[in-house]
């Protein structure tokens, strides 16, 4: 017999850790077609078509020489839980419980307490907006933005926010705002009205004649979507001004 030389080929398996008779091996991140992959499908398709496992596996990025970024993420929320996963405050603790390195303990603390932060904010802030003062109260984080940012506040039928989202950023005017932009939200969120508003980083609160275009057109637009305008209020760092939704 002729002799050939063995050729090792870089085709890595990790058995799975639970049970290490398995016959079955975890799908690597390189094994999954380009639309199964979680970055490309999350840009395809939206946060909202992932799994939470991989969800955490964007965020933790890569896995380790021992374990692929989709079998860490799995065995993590399988050991800790979905929720439980983001109340942990202590990455040391974290790390040990969950034998990852204490980097990737960090990323998840960080993500927690961002998640609480925007959480106790909005539970802080109005429960209900009745005026364009409480717009101005509710949205105090644009008073300061070097940008013109335009915003929209989709209510229920109590006044209550739903949904809190940023339309566009940049010079706010009707040719480049788009209603179904601005709708889109308040569509799958079930909003029965909505509050725009943005802010003018030069100081100046009253309205431009754009400002004014940009309303009236948003307000037929919804008035066909049956999600009422009911203002749309300019933001300064001083000040506010109520673009009054009834044209």
């Amino acid at each position: 017999m002729q002799k050939s030389d063995y050729i090792i080929r870089d085709m890595p398996m990790f058995l799975d850790r639970s049970s290490y008779d398995s016959q079955e091996y975890p799908l690597l991140i390189r094994d999954l077609p380009p639309e199964g992959k979680p970055r490309e499908k999350l840009l395809a398709q939206g946060p909202e078509a992932l799994s939470a496992r991989e969800l955490l596996a964007i965020v933790l990025q890569v896995g380790t020489v021992k374990e692929d970024i989709l079998e860490m993420s799995e065995r993590i929320l399988r050991g800790y839980g979905e929720t439980n996963v983001l109340t942990e405050r202590d990455a040391n603790k974290l790390a040990t419980e969950a034998n990852i390195p204490i980097g990737k303990a960090m990323q998840i603390v960080a993500l927690g307490e961002l998640g609480r932060r925007t959480y106790d904010k909005r539970e802080s802030g109005f429960k209900t907006i009745r005026n364009a003062r409480d717009v101005y109260e509710y949205l105090v984080d644009m008073r300061n933005l070097p940008k013109e940012y335009l915003r929209a506040l989709f209510l229920n039928g109590h006044n209550r926010v739903i949904r809190d989202e940023v339309i566009s950023i940049g010079t706010v005017n009707s040719n480049i705002v788009h209603p179904r932009e601005v709708f889109r939200s308040g569509i799958e969120s079930n909003a029965v009205a909505v509050i725009l508003a943005h802010n003018h980083p030069s100081g100046e609160a009253i309205p431009s004649t754009e400002d004014e275009d940009i309303t009236k057109q948003l307000i037929q637009a919804g008035k066909i979507l049956g999600i009422r305008v009911l203002d749309h209020v300019i933001i300064t760092k001083e000040a506010f001004t109520s673009v009054k939704a009834d044209y």
